[in-house]
């Protein structure tokens, strides 16, 4: 594949400060009445003196406090619609926040992210181990096998870490040149935080302390036959872990089973790709016999597993230019990728559950 090339993305977009909805609605008190004083003086009828009861309310009346609380009574909706109608005028007047990189952390939290994780609950049922591994601030880099045919499993990797991570982090993705020339899919890339992949943005993220996601398979690994599932191709030349020795960032290497079987690439139609420029045009029992049907991925069970961190701060600063030490931790990686692969998929009941 031919090196990567930066895309250059508009300068001029909107970056004014990112405003927080209006004041919440207070909580209605309801029919509420005050609590019993203690210490209260007796009361005539009372010669043991004690505490005055109160009124007394009926039993299982609580007004619409519970409903305020749990966000079901009328203020709850009342507070999530003045918060999409905040949200949608923010939209409307360009008055949110992106960062150089065209990330827009307010879209992504309140929209995109929404969209994904039906598919993410409900369709792949994705199991998520390991999570703690994952660092609570600071610049990482996780790096995992790819596979499935098209690039799904990067976008599970990111809701993994999104709604499971105790510090709320999130996944900035390198992904491949050809995501930036695709039209609709390059803006949406943007948006969720995924960047060319390429060593200046890469390190640029890590030293601001972002957590970046690499799948050094690429399309070897995303295009493979079905009959080479979960056999991790070759990780090019280590480029993630010189990035990663100059920023002093550790590597979490990272196992993803199930997306192998959501579109078994039977074939490649090489003459298709070629028209088209992609890379391979993938052939599957249903794509593309079936039309836009053959399209839906199969609902394959998944699980998502975060490794041991693999620190590289104690490498001197030329650490990075040194191959032979690069190629071990390059190879490392892949080991321990593979090997929790195949420690998974024996692990496995079955593809679909």
């Amino acid at each position: 594949m031919a090196d990567a090339q930066v895309i250059p993305f508009d300068d001029d977009r909107s970056r004014g400060s990112r405003r927080k909805g209006g004041p919440a609605r207070p909580a209605r008190a309801g029919d509420v009445q005050p609590l019993p004083v203690r210490g209260a003086a007796p009361r005539d009828d009372d010669p043991e003196g004690g505490e005055s009861p109160g009124p007394q309310r009926p039993a299982g009346d609580h007004g619409d406090v519970d409903g305020a609380e749990d966000g079901r009574g009328d203020g709850g909706l009342e507070r999530r619609v003045a918060g999409g109608l905040s949200f949608l005028r923010r939209r409307l007047t360009g008055d949110y926040d992106v960062d150089d990189f065209g990330y827009d952390a307010e879209l992504t939290d309140q929209v995109l992210m929404s969209l994904l994780r039906p598919v993410y609950e409900k369709y792949f049922r994705v199991e998520v181990k390991g999570v703690e591994n994952i660092p609570a601030e600071g610049g990482a880099l996780i790096v995992a096998n790819h596979s499935g045919t098209l690039p799904l499993d990067g976008l599970m990797m990111q809701v993994a870490v999104h709604d499971h991570h105790p510090a709320d982090r999130h996944l900035r993705l390198l992904a491949a040149d050809l995501v930036f020339v695709l039209p609709v899919v390059n803006e949406l890339a943007r948006k969720l935080g995924h960047t060319l992949a390429c060593a200046e943005d890469a390190e640029r993220l890590l030293g601001q302390g972002e957590l970046v996601g690499v799948m050094p398979e690429g399309f070897k690994g995303i295009g493979k036959p079905f009959g080479e599932r979960y056999k991790l191709q070759r990780f090019g030349r280590g480029g993630f872990v010189s990035t990663a020795l100059r920023q002093g960032a550790p590597i979490i290497p990272c196992s993803i089973v199930g997306a192998e079987e959501i579109y078994p690439m039977i074939g490649n139609s090489k003459t298709l790709a070629r028209l088209l420029g992609f890379p391979y045009f993938p052939l599957t029992p249903t794509f593309p016999w079936l039309g836009p049907l053959g399209a839906v991925p199969l609902p394959t069970k998944w699980t998502i597993q975060f490794g041991e961190p693999i620190p590289t701060d104690g490498y001197a600063p030329e650490a990075a230019e040194d191959p032979v030490l690069m190629f071990n931790l390059t190879d490392q990686v892949r080991e321990q990728i593979q090997h929790t692969l195949y420690k998974l998929l024996v692990q496995r009941r079955s593809v679909f559950f």
